[in-house]
């Protein structure tokens, strides 16, 4: 294989693929990335890690032998990034090594032959839909936060993505870790009515947000089935395994009877939780909310560090409540309001919180409180 390509574009294409090689392989197949050069000028570049794979096609200014072969996704791509700008770049690929030249530099990287790189058999993918990159990025934004990072609990490590029909049909994003939901609504796109109820696993998600992060101008084409998910955005596809596991039924812990009604400006809660949080105990983060007529008080009460409190102007005219959250639970909520105003549906003490910028508002979070 020997192909010739720009340095930029080179870079941006292993840039996209380089970031799902785990960095620790016992499998040496799985640190390379797949560079598949065509006769008509176009090379593939394809990286995995058994569960998620991406292939991302660029064009070259050369071909002059059409193949395949696997080097080493990190080290190729830390050569590209390192060589200078507005350059062409040489893979020459031959006998088990991979001459790379550029300008006055030179190296030369073991490779590995392509039979022995795996690719994820997709199967059929049923389900097919198309949803613009900003709604899928709004999608992850307000919901990936709240993803669990506790592998016992496998099934909430990931989005949760289901379709259900409301007063119109709709497409629902959720994720939770126990202590806080988030989720959001779409209108269903066409095509999605019979899709199965599925989780992405918390790597895809993070890899699908830095591709559409560059293409937040575009269409995703989505294809699934009740294993699998494919994207697909301008030259790049995203495929992966889906997580095999119940996500609980979450509308259970949405409360619907929470009667007091607190609305403030989230930018000044949050960043009041965030002051006074300052001296709490690393491991609890717990701030106590004091809700009074038209005003919060937030304070932090610390054996170690001493106290902190400070008071807020909000519109409140029910009853005198004492909540305690996490403050970190709290503030990461607030930051995904993009309005002036949030409105906090409570109940007691011990009641879920119920969390929206408004009524219509497409995300909607629950928060569990705390015991201060």
């Amino acid at each position: 294989m020997k192909a010739t390509l720009e340095r930029s574009t080179l870079l941006k294409g292993l840039g996209h693929v380089q970031s799902v090689v785990e960095r620790r392989n016992t499998i040496p197949i799985l640190s390379n990335v797949l560079i598949e050069a065509n006769s008509d000028g176009s090379v593939r570049l394809m990286a995995t890690d058994l569960d998620l794979q991406v292939v991302e096609t660029v064009q070259a200014s050369e071909v002059s032998t059409p193949g395949a072969i696997t080097v080493s996704a990190h080290t190729l791509f830390e050569i590209v990034r390192k060589l200078p700008e507005g350059g062409q770049v040489s893979l020459d690929a031959a006998e088990g090594k991979m001459a790379i030249k550029s300008s006055r530099s030179r190296f030369n990287l073991p490779t590995l032959p392509r039979d022995d790189f795996p690719i994820i058999a997709e199967g059929e993918l049923p389900t097919s839909f198309e949803l613009p990159a900003a709604e899928l990025i709004a999608l992850i934004d307000k919901t990936s936060f709240a993803i669990s990072t506790e592998e016992t609990r496998y099934y909430l490590n990931g989005i949760f993505l289901h379709v259900a029909d409301e007063d119109e049909p709709v497409l629902k994003a959720a994720a939770t870790d126990g202590h806080r939901l988030a989720r959001y609504t779409l209108s269903r796109p066409e095509g999605a009515a019979k899709m199965p109820d599925v989780i992405i696993p918390r790597k895809c998600v993070g890899e699908l947000k830095k591709l559409l992060d560059e293409n937040g101008d575009s269409n995703v084409l989505i294809d699934l089935s009740a294993s699998k998910i494919r994207f697909t955005l301008k030259s790049t596809i995203l495929t992966s395994k889906l997580i095999d596991g119940t996500f609980p039924d979450y509308n259970r812990v949405i409360p619907t009877g929470n009667d007091k009604l607190l609305k403030l400006d989230p930018s000044s809660l949050r960043e009041s939780v965030d002051r006074v949080a300052t001296i709490a105990q690393e491991k609890t983060r717990a701030v106590k909310m004091a809700l009074d007529n038209d005003k919060v008080t937030l304070s932090v009460t610390s054996p170690d560090n001493g106290t902190a409190a400070e008071e807020l102007s909000a519109s409140y005219g029910s009853e005198t409540v004492e909540i305690g959250f996490n403050a970190k639970y709290l503030t990461d909520i607030l930051t995904q309001i993009e309005g002036d105003s949030v409105d906090l549906h409570l109940a007691d003490a011990s009641a879920p919180t119920l969390i929206k910028e408004h009524d219509k508002s497409p995300a909607l979070y629950v928060l569990m409180p705390m015991r201060v």
